[in-house]
């Protein structure tokens, strides 16, 4: 047990460390009084309508794993599965050395309902890889829009990446996962909703700042930082999120300070939202069946 915290402990202490050491790497190379000021000039109507998009983007996101949920006939309400998700990104957020929310989430389904540990973690990483999934097919439909990619053998290849990546994903739930596969465009469904309107989100974060150049590229930048922050190794994304914006706003032509008072607005949303599921943390959610 010793050893088990001490690694969890470890665990946090090096994506604490990670955070730190490139969110000192981003502000060493642009004002962070600019970006400060930045982000306290936004519009507070158009921030309002973006933490309602994001909002709205978690329901579905919730809405996605029952759906996976009631193909291992787990049949939870909404609201208990609302009550639990919540939870599920409050852990994830502020607990992500300790206890994951996935692995949460993962822990109570099979205490409660006895489902396999293989299925349990099946289903968590297929919620996952089929956000990633709309995450890059997203992000391969707005490169065809960027400058950069003009030359038609990229868009060729992008056409064809997007196409190939939607093939696997069918290939790979249809051959090892196939007591969810009914759902598999029902998920995607949901995926494609989930990410939409986080881009609605940060469409919205770029109106609330006053941007007047072409909103495509910080879309193509954010897709890209949501899928690097998804990897495990700074907490909650941070840093890694701001790198990626700093090193797109390079490439693509953009303001730097810009480009990262979008990734700090939008992470401060999602440490907003998150930060409601410690009341579940405290009071623990009971989960109801149809």
């Amino acid at each position: 047990m010793a050893a088990k915290i001490s690694k969890k402990v470890l665990t946090t202490a090096l994506k604490l460390i990670a955070s730190a050491v490139l969110l000192y790497f981003v502000f060493s190379k642009i004002q962070l009084k600019d970006v400060l000021l930045t982000v306290r000039e936004t519009d507070p109507v158009f921030l309002l309508l973006a933490l309602l998009a994001f909002i709205c983007s978690k329901f579905l996101a919730a809405f996605r794993l029952n759906a996976y949920l009631h193909q291992l006939q787990v049949l939870l309400t909404h609201v208990s599965n609302l009550k639990l998700y919540l939870l599920g990104m409050f852990y994830n957020l502020f607990l992500p050395g300790g206890i994951g929310g996935d692995a949460y989430k993962g822990y109570v389904l099979k205490k409660e309902y006895g489902i396999k540990t293989k299925r349990v973690v099946a289903i968590m990483v297929l919620d996952r890889l089929s956000g990633l999934l709309l995450l890059f097919l997203y992000a391969c439909l707005l490169a065809l829009m960027l400058e950069v990619t003009a030359a038609l053998w990229m868009r060729i290849l992008i056409v064809l990446a997007l196409f190939l990546s939607l093939a696997v994903f069918w290939l790979l739930n249809k051959r090892f996962f196939d007591y969810v596969f009914p759902v598999f465009w029902k998920s995607l469904g949901y995926s494609a909703g989930v990410q939409l309107l986080q881009l609605v989100c940060v469409m919205l974060i770029w109106k609330s700042l006053g941007i007047n150049t072409s909103l495509v590229p910080y879309l193509f930048v954010f897709l890209l930082s949501s899928i690097v922050a998804v990897l495990p190794i700074t907490i909650g994304g941070i840093g890694s999120r701001e790198v990626v914006f700093l090193y797109g706003a390079l490439w693509l032509g953009l303001e730097e300070g810009t480009a990262i008072s979008i990734s700090v607005v939008f992470f401060l949303i999602t440490a907003l939202v998150s930060l409601f599921g410690v009341i579940y943390h405290f009071k623990k959610p009971v989960l109801e069946v149809y």
